[in-house]
């Protein structure tokens, strides 16, 4: 199992913080992870839609006060 990348959102304004995640995905292998910490209250709604359009699993969505973690993992 490869190593999870880190990808710290906070503070950026949505779409910024799909953006990012999209951008770093595309450098990733299929079954890769990718945790994204992110603070914009609509982040977790929007990585729910980006991940059923573009093939990618959201794995995990939890809030921890008021940040969010998702955890990503890369179609194939």
């Amino acid at each position: 199992m490869s190593q999870e990348i880190v990808l710290d959102a906070r503070g950026l304004s949505c779409p910024l913080p799909v953006l990012k995640a999209r951008k770093r995905l595309q450098s990733m292998a299929p079954g890769e992870r990718l945790r994204v910490l992110a603070t914009d209250p609509k982040a977790p709604a929007d990585f729910r839609l980006y991940c059923s359009e573009s093939g990618h699993r959201l794995l995990e969505e939890a809030a921890a006060g008021a940040e969010f973690v998702l955890l990503l993992e890369r179609g194939g």
